[in-house]
C-alpha cells in the first residue's frame, strides 16, 4: 500500500481529565492495579518491618519498647495496611498462578475469581484488624 493511501491516523488530543478518572476498569483489572499496589506497599515498607524486627530482637527491654510502639493506633494502621498488602498480594498471586495453568481465563470465570480475591483477602485483613484492635 503507498504511503498515499494509507488512512490517517486517528489523534487524541482532546482527551479530558474527567474521561479518565471517569473510566470504569473491570473487576480482574481492579484486581491487577491492586496487586501492584500491595506489591509496591510491601516493598516500600520492608525497611519498617526489618527496623522493628532487628531492634525488637536486641534484649527484652528493646521488644518491650517496641510492643509499646507497636500499641499505637496509628502504628496498628500502619500494620493493618501491611497486613492487607500481603493477604492480597498472596491471594492475587495465587489466582495469576492458576491463570498461569489456563485455568479459569474465559470472562465469567475470571470475574469471579478477582471477587473472590478481593473477597478473601478482605475478610482476612479484617481478621487480623479484629486480632490487632483486641477484639480477641
Amino acid at each position: 500500500m503507498s504511503e498515499a493511501a494509507k488512512p490517517p491516523r486517528p489523534q487524541f488530543r482532546n482527551i479530558q481529565i474527567t474521561q479518565i478518572v471517569g473510566y470504569r476498569l473491570p473487576l480482574a483489572g481492579v484486581v491487577s492495579i491492586l496487586h501492584r499496589i500491595s506489591g509496591l506497599l510491601m516493598f516500600l515498607l520492608l525497611p519498617f518491618v526489618l527496623y522493628l524486627l532487628d531492634h525488637s530482637l536486641l534484649s527484652e527491654i528493646s521488644f518491650e519498647y517496641f510492643k509499646g510502639f507497636a500499641s499505637n493506633w496509628f502504628v496498628k494502621l500502619v500494620i493493618l495496611a501491611l497486613s492487607w498488602g500481603y493477604l492480597h498480594h498472596f491471594c492475587a498471586g495465587i489466582r495469576h498462578l492458576i491463570m498461569d495453568n489456563h485455568i479459569g481465563l474465559d470472562k465469567v470465570s475470571a470475574r469471579k475469581s478477582a471477587a473472590s480475591v478481593l473477597v478473601v483477602s478482605l475478610a482476612l485483613a479484617a481478621l487480623v484488624a479484629l486480632k490487632l484492635f483486641g477484639a480477641f
